[in-house]
């Protein structure tokens, strides 16, 4: 492997890397989050592949950087992580549970191999491109990166012949498609609890989380009080899952209050969410004639799609790009579509509740004045959870009372503390207008929407009247 390095990683020369070899002389990453990532040899036959180097094209957090300018860290780096972290947790539970729960060096390799490559078919701009772009250009056809994930393991295994037993890749793909709607049957009927490392399906704590949680707060620049090694020195698997000690359940429900917060204040920040918008327009302007989405078949294909598209985009003559051209050109001279207002959808509303649409709005204008149609208007329904829609996501985690008890147990919240929440979803409407001169009009036709839809306007106030004027 080339020696690289870059301002926040660099790599050493390489050695055979085993339980008993001197780190000091192995190939290792420093990371600005683990510090030393020490680096295996059939992992490093992964991440010296053009596809797995296409995630330093990806960043982590999409365009959240043009709000949070220092949040510019990239899938690459978060996928080390998760990879040193899924290490990290396997040699704890080999350390105090080895010989008890039959843990080997194909256990550890499968879920640090997991670890590094269940990213690997992400697509650009974080969650954009499969939550917002696809599903208007596909209809009804479902796809997820973690399948692509899958599918570009395979394809990387075949074109670079990398030597690994088929039982381990077929395993790596399990685990990573875990805590998806495409997971697969699990081929190993005993070691269940190796699944609930990298993607857990069942209850949501991963190492996944561990690791964007503390890198996407730093970034941002925020504070974060969630420590997730204290968790990981006290796991413990009882019954063939991953149990934690009665006495950090609080430390848990930070792990998914931290995470709800920063899907409030940075992954959909107003600003973020108006600059995806103008995005997705641009891609679905732009889809057929680079037929963007056409890559989702092809993994030799879709490994060359990165956030670079939009650079491709915008400096390209073509007649055909004009419209997207013109809309990224809005988003350089910070001529977003101005957000209007929003409203959380009322508690009792929520198990009934459907996404809002332009159509809605539009139709909601009164007679007299400016007509607006669909197209002047975007709304962003934006869905803010604790992993596990309306449910508290701590029901489904099973604890312990120490290690001396081989009993494990649910813990209903309100034993714990009658200051945590009792309802574990919002769902934030937010309409846009597309044009400055249109603010006005579209705020009071989503005030009467509110009117016709709850009887009274649940946003907090009134579209400021400077916003309403600037233009």
């Amino acid at each position: 492997m080339s020696t690289y390095c870059d301002e926040n990683l660099s790599f050493s020369p390489a050695c055979n890397l085993s339980p008993s070899h001197d780190l000091r002389l192995s190939k290792h990453v420093h990371d600005n989050v683990h510090g030393n990532i020490y680096l295996d040899p059939l992992s490093l036959k992964f991440i010296d592949t053009e596809q797995f180097q296409r995630l330093r094209e990806l960043k982590q957090l999409g365009l959240a950087h043009l709000v949070y300018p220092g949040a510019v860290h990239s899938r690459f780096e978060h996928s080390l992580g998760v990879y040193w972290l899924a290490g990290e947790a396997m040699q704890k539970l080999k350390t105090y549970q080895g010989l008890e729960l039959g843990i080997d060096r194909f256990d550890v390799q499968a879920v640090k191999v997991a670890g590094l490559l269940h990213d690997v078919g992400h697509g650009p701009f974080s969650h954009l491109f499969e939550r917002e772009f696809l599903p208007k250009v596909l209809n009804s056809f479902k796809w997820a990166h973690e399948q692509m994930s899958a599918d570009l393991i395979d394809h990387i295994v075949d074109v670079h012949h990398i030597d690994v037993e088929s039982e381990m890749i077929k395993r790596v793909k399990e685990m990573v498609l875990a805590s998806s709607e495409f997971a697969l049957p699990k081929s190993a009927k005993e070691k269940q609890f190796l699944y609930d490392i990298v993607a857990n399906g069942r209850n949501g704590i991963d190492v996944d989380k561990f690791d964007y949680i503390v890198r996407d707060s730093r970034a941002c620049g925020l504070g974060c009080s969630f420590d997730f090694h204290r968790l990981m020195e006290t796991m413990r698997v009882l019954g063939d899952e991953i149990c934690y000690r009665a006495k950090d359940y609080l430390s848990i429900h930070k792990l998914f209050a931290t995470r709800a917060d920063l899907y409030r204040t940075v992954y959909t920040h107003s600003k973020v969410k108006a600059v995806e918008l103008m995005i997705v327009d641009a891609l679905l302007k732009a889809n057929s004639y680079l037929e963007i989405s056409s890559s989702i078949q092809d993994p030799s294909e879709y490994w060359k799609l990165d956030d670079t598209i939009i650079k491709t985009i915008e400096t390209a003559p073509d007649e055909e790009l004009r419209e997207s051209r013109d809309l990224i050109l809005r988003i350089r001279r910070r001529n977003l579509y101005q957000f209007c207002n929003e409203y959380s959808v009322p508690k009792d509303q929520l198990e009934h509740f459907k996404d809002v649409t332009a159509q809605d709005i539009a139709c909601s204008q009164k007679n007299g004045g400016v007509l607006l149609q669909e197209d002047d208007i975007a709304v962003s329904n934006v869905r803010i959870d604790l992993t596990r829609g309306r449910q508290n996501p701590l029901e489904s985690i099973n604890f312990f009372k120490d290690y001396e008890s081989q009993e494990k147990f649910p813990i209903p919240h309100e034993r714990i503390s009658h200051l945590l929440p009792t309802s574990y979803q919002d769902m934030i409407v937010r309409v846009y207008s597309k044009k400055p001169e249109l603010v006005a009009a579209v705020s009071e036709a989503f005030e009467n929407f509110q009117l016709k839809i709850y009887g009274v306007k649940a946003q907090v106030h009134a579209t400021p009247e400077k916003k309403k004027r600037r233009f």
